[in-house]
């Protein structure tokens, strides 16, 4: 289709209870800079039941116009109903791009856009610009990882992309100057070919909020076990004395030592926090793909040359087993 506007939207998904998860306002951030660059709007799209607080987020974080769509039948995400209702609302207003967080819904969502109106969409990415010709450019891992391809969509629109939640950090919220636009789309029941019939929590991913954590601690295959994770564990002392949360390399978690919810890393949770302390972790570029926005890394290895070491701010060559401990008392006894 064609673009009928220069403007970008960036699809913030809600939570069950009608709030914003945060991947939506992170984007808002980068999203400002594209909208401007490319002469058009910022346009945040909010699609749930009950979600004024997900609209009010958005305009506080700096988008100019929210196009809301709340209806009873999008409580529970479902990719019919969504899709019906974005591919509407594009086809309407028709802007030149789109973001959409690269959660679970976000990745399921994307693709079945993009197919219906006839578009590329560029898949869990971690860097964005505008070259000088204006177009998007979307930057994401390639070859398991090996190198970053850029990709560009130069013949339809909109330009799509999924973008990893933690890649940008969320603005500070402010004013809610936006221009709020509420469409009315209804979806036929019997065009929802899933629906909800249970919830079921995974306690544990529930409470690892990787994402949105000031310090993280994560342990790798150094750790020889998962006794370091457990409470009394190296890890998990250190942790605690920070008021940290816990993360851990893929190469622990698929040894079963730590649940998925805690993995960092091109196939776990991409992450930005003030403070990203690895340990016993050689530093894979997977792995580095998903923590190297850290404001400030320290690695704690035994192998001088590991890899982890070139993007540390602060390295410490030693047994993560003797090291740790240490550590963990002297912060103590400096937070006393």
């Amino acid at each position: 289709m064609e673009a009928k506007t220069k403007d970008l939207w960036v699809f913030v998904e809600t939570n069950e209870d009608g709030s914003a998860k945060n991947v939506g306002l992170e984007l808002l951030t980068p999203g400002r800079m594209i909208a401007d660059k490319q002469g058009g709007k910022l346009v945040a799209v909010v699609i749930g039941s009950a979600c004024d607080a997900a609209v009010k987020a958005a305009s506080a974080h700096g988008a100019d116009q929210v196009i809301v769509v709340d209806e009873p039948e999008f409580k529970h995400y479902t990719t019919d109903a969504y899709q019906i209702a974005l591919v509407q609302l594009v086809e309407k207003y028709g802007p030149t791009s789109m973001m959409i967080g690269a959660t679970n819904n976000g990745r399921d969502l994307g693709p079945r856009v993009s197919s219906r109106l006839k578009t590329g969409l560029t898949a869990d990415c971690t860097g964005l610009d505008v070259n000088e010709d204006g177009l998007v450019a979307w930057t994401r891992p390639a070859f398991g990882g090996n190198l970053m391809a850029t990709i560009l969509c130069p013949d339809h629109r909109p330009q799509i992309g999924t973008v990893r939640p933690g890649v940008f950090k969320k603005g500070e919220p402010g004013e809610e100057k936006a221009e709020i636009i509420r469409e009315d789309i209804h979806v036929d029941p019997k065009d929802i070919r899933t629906r909800v019939i249970k919830m079921i929590m995974d306690m544990d991913a529930d409470s690892v909020d990787l994402e949105g954590a000031d310090i993280i601690v994560s342990g790798g295959r150094g750790c020889g076990g998962p006794d370091p994770y457990l409470k009394g564990g190296v890890i998990y002392n250190l942790a605690e004395a920070l008021g940290a949360t816990i993360g851990a390399s893929r190469a622990a978690v698929d040894s079963g030592w730590i649940s998925h919810a805690h993995q960092v890393g091109q196939t776990g949770k991409t992450v930005a926090p003030k403070v990203y302390i690895a340990c016993g972790i050689s530093g894979a570029i997977q792995h580095l793909a998903g923590m190297s926005g850290a404001d400030c890394i320290v690695a704690i290895n035994k192998d001088p040359d590991a890899p982890i070491f070139d993007v540390a701010d602060y390295g410490v060559v030693g047994d993560l087993f003797q090291v740790l401990p240490v550590l963990t008392e002297e912060i103590k006894k400096s937070r006393a």
